[in-house]
């Protein structure tokens, strides 16, 4: 592939991170991948277009993906029309494609993924992987004069679900999984339950922080983008969820946990943000108190029991996962954990792993 036409796309079901291979290395072009329509100016609004757009407010998403499979073509074609054509100005006849999939991708679909990158868009060539089989051609474990290790667990906690996925000499161990129905697999890679997944990620906690600020303060069941903003602003993993859980109890109203964030104002085009401590605020101002919430809607990734999730957390399916490979091998996985995907910004999430 030339690197000077080559575009990299990582299709995430919330964003697209994208660029061309040699001018977009450091930072990459970040859109949602939706739809958008808005009530505030009765607009609608395609991927990067959502960016023109002055009211957030009870905005309506059209998602190209649903529980995690890209099934919506029509919409993801708009939107993708707008990233070629629009941000990266490239001829797609005269370039090459790497896009990444979902784990666990339907056969259907990957014919659709096929079709559409050489028949829609006429690509000279692509690759099409999932996104943990990229890490070990990054450098997001690399050390100076070492090659990448040759044996790391990726943790992908994105949109729809959080991975757990052991990576091996540079690869996803897809045929392992597969031949790990076989008891004859079991001598080289006992990796039956080796690759994970959990059923929580950014949108159910976005969901269910909505249904809680919404059953305790305010209603904000038709704000997804503003609920999304408050969790990105004030949201963070509890090193000691007991510890901090009763010191939320004690002082509910005065802790120093709890947070005040100030909702946006689209029409003096004031952006929300937390407020600052001992900030006085005029009448104009509304505001959502951030108590335990800060900690107890992250705290899901780690207990989906708490919302009658019957699965393992993030720290408990690591272990089963590594416990499932060559007992020579596992200290290797230990020592190289990955974390990819938009709620692994999280604050305390890697202190808390």
């Amino acid at each position: 592939m030339n690197a000077s036409n080559t575009v990299v796309l990582d299709n995430g079901a919330s964003a697209i991170k994208a660029g061309i291979l040699g001018a977009h290395n450091d930072e990459p072009l970040i859109i949602p991948n939706a739809v958008v329509r808005s009530r505030g100016d009765s607009s609608t609004y395609i991927g990067h277009e959502l960016a023109k757009c002055r009211d957030f407010t009870s905005l309506r998403f059209r998602l190209p993906f649903e529980k995690g499979f890209l099934v919506d073509w029509d919409a993801q074609k708009a939107i993708w029309d707008g990233l070629f054509s629009d941000l990266l100005r490239i001829n797609t006849a005269e370039a090459s494609l790497l896009i990444t999939e979902p784990y666990f991708n339907l056969p259907n679909i990957q014919e659709i993924y096929d079709q559409f990158v050489f028949e829609e868009y006429e690509f000279q060539a692509y690759h099409r992987c999932t996104p943990a089989s990229l890490v070990p051609h990054g450098v997001l474990l690399a050390q100076p004069g070492l090659p990448p290790p040759e044996c790391l667990l990726v943790i992908d906690s994105g949109f729809s679900f959080t991975h757990v996925v052991p990576v091996l000499n540079g690869a996803v161990v897809w045929d392992a999984v597969k031949r790990s129905h076989s008891a004859h697999a079991r001598p080289l890679f006992a990796l039956t339950e080796a690759l994970s997944r959990i059923d929580v990620g950014g949108k159910l906690l976005t969901n269910h922080l909505k249904e809680v600020v919404s059953f305790r303060q305010w209603n904000m069941m038709e704000e997804t983008h503003i609920v999304n903003e408050v969790k990105e602003a004030c949201c963070f993993v509890s090193e000691n969820f007991s510890r901090d859980l009763e010191i939320c109890r004690v002082q509910p109203a005065k802790n120093p946990i709890v947070q005040e964030y100030i909702f946006p104002d689209y029409s003096a085009n004031r952006p929300g943000r937390i407020r600052r401590p001992g900030e006085a605020l005029g009448d104009a101002y509304q505001t959502l108190t951030m108590n335990n919430e800060r900690f107890t809607v992250p705290e899901i990734l780690f207990h989906p029991t708490d919302i009658g999730l019957e699965q393992a957390g993030i720290s408990a399916t690591v272990a089963a996962s590594i416990a499932h490979l060559p007992q020579d091998l596992q200290g290797l996985f230990w020592a190289n954990i990955a974390l990819i995907g938009g709620n692994t910004a999280l604050p305390g999430l890697r202190e808390r792993l």
